[in-house]
């Protein structure tokens, strides 16, 4: 061995808590091959749920979503939901929540017991994110501009009638009603009380054989005491219930925003447009024209994109996020909806041109920022990572190429699955 090869940096041992042949696996291997470095190793959630796992001495373990997988949705919320259990119910988030959080809690004690092994997240920082309520109060309490809340304080909500009077109280009169540990726009409604008590709730939940289920169409139901059925349901696992706060427009739609911030940076956004309250793409949204809104925000472009930094920065340990951005009706102000610990997922969008990440997709530009951002992690200065906005210096700026695709299910999986822009 010559004294070059004995200096040399050694390739880290990269490994993705996922779902085995999964999209977002598939495409972080993918920015992994890229960079020249050894394929990483899949720590399945399956054999993390059923506790058959070890973490190999000096692993850096990603962790990603558990969803949009049967088999661990079962195993994390199969026993609640009992013989009615299909991976399109909307109920049982809260035990999915404590058996995913209780799982993610035992994998980080596995990688502080491995010699050399790092965790590349923090579970109580995922705990937060998958709690609408906690991360509310976070940002709020750190002064990050978001929608006003029902105040909780006194008990959760327990239901329509309970919700329905302090929604009175409080002089709130459209709201949008979420589960706390809901993604994807699962079991959301977009409530809405009218002159002479009448009410409306826009949402994706529809009945099946006398229970909740998630599917691709938005509907809208007028009757109060359907309305308070699917409530009632709903609320046992928990509420959060913040203001319909009115969005800015674009081409006629409404619309608001994803942004991913890697290392501390703004490098990715997509404009989501909508006819409806629901933006989602899985629910007949459609990408927006990040141009025209850099066009229409003018001087306060910079405002957007630090309030979706200051929003990640209230997740230290958490290299990733994807922050939804809500604009105000005249693209001026900004609010945050939502933090979410696993909105990297927007295939072929690549970073924003002039930024830190530019011409990079999310997962290459994490993965230059964890080879190159940080000289305290085993590999970092790798030969072969000398990848463009490596480290993620530099000014944030426009858009990139954001295509789309559809989706080709009838019915989406519900309940914490994993933010779908």
């Amino acid at each position: 061995m010559t004294p070059d090869q004995a200096t040399a940096p050694t390739a880290p041992r990269l490994a993705v808590l996922g779902n085995p042949g999964h999209r977002r696996v598939t495409l972080f291997a993918a920015a992994v091959r890229a960079a020249g470095l050894p394929e990483p190793a899949v720590l399945p959630w399956s054999d993390v749920l059923r506790g058959g796992y070890a973490i190999e001495p000096g692993t850096l373990l990603r962790v990603d979503s558990p969803g949009e997988d049967e088999a661990v949705d079962r195993l994390l919320r199969g026993a609640a939901l009992g013989p009615g259990y299909a991976p399109t119910r909307v109920e049982g988030t809260a035990a999915w929540y404590a058996g995913f959080t209780a799982a993610l809690a035992g994998v980080g004690r596995a990688v502080r017991a491995a010699p050399g092994a790092r965790l590349l997240a923090d579970p109580a920082e995922i705990a937060v994110m998958f709690d609408k309520r906690r991360t509310h109060r976070l940002l709020a309490g750190a002064g990050v501009p978001v929608p006003p809340a029902l105040d909780q304080s006194a008990g959760p909500v327990a239901g329509w009638a309970d919700l329905k009077g302090r929604l009175a109280a409080a002089g709130l009169r459209r709201v949008f009603v979420k589960p706390a540990h809901g993604s994807s726009a699962s079991g959301v409604l977009a409530l809405e009380f009218g002159p002479r008590g009448r009410v409306s709730a826009t949402t994706s939940v529809s009945w099946r054989d006398g229970e909740l289920h998630n599917s691709l169409r938005v509907r809208r139901y007028r009757q109060e005491d359907e309305i308070a059925a699917i409530v009632d349901r709903l609320a046992p696992d928990g509420l959060h219930v913040e203001r319909w706060i009115p969005k800015s427009a674009q081409r006629g739609r409404a619309a608001d925003l994803r942004v991913v911030v890697i290392a501390g940076r703004a490098t990715h956004l997509v404009v989501r447009t909508s006819t409806g309250p629901m933006t989602n793409l899985h629910l007949g949204g459609a990408r927006g024209d990040t141009g025209l809104l850099r066009e229409a925000a003018g001087p306060h472009w910079a405002t957007l994109l630090e309030t979706a930094e200051r929003a990640a920065a209230c997740f230290p340990g958490s290299p990733a996020a994807g922050v939804d951005v809500l604009p105000g009706a005249d693209w001026r102000r900004y609010l945050v909806g939502e933090v979410n610990a696993f909105g990297d997922l927007l295939p072929g969008l690549t970073g924003l041109p002039g930024g830190p990440a530019e011409g990079l997709d999310t997962y290459a530009a994490q993965l230059a920022a964890l080879l190159r951002g940080s000289t305290d992690l085993p590999g970092a200065g790798l030969p072969g990572t000398d990848l463009p906005g490596a480290g993620l210096p530099g000014p944030a700026g426009g858009a990139g190429p954001s295509p789309d695709a559809a989706p080709s299910r009838t019915a989406v999986p519900a309940a914490g699955h994993g933010a779908t822009p």
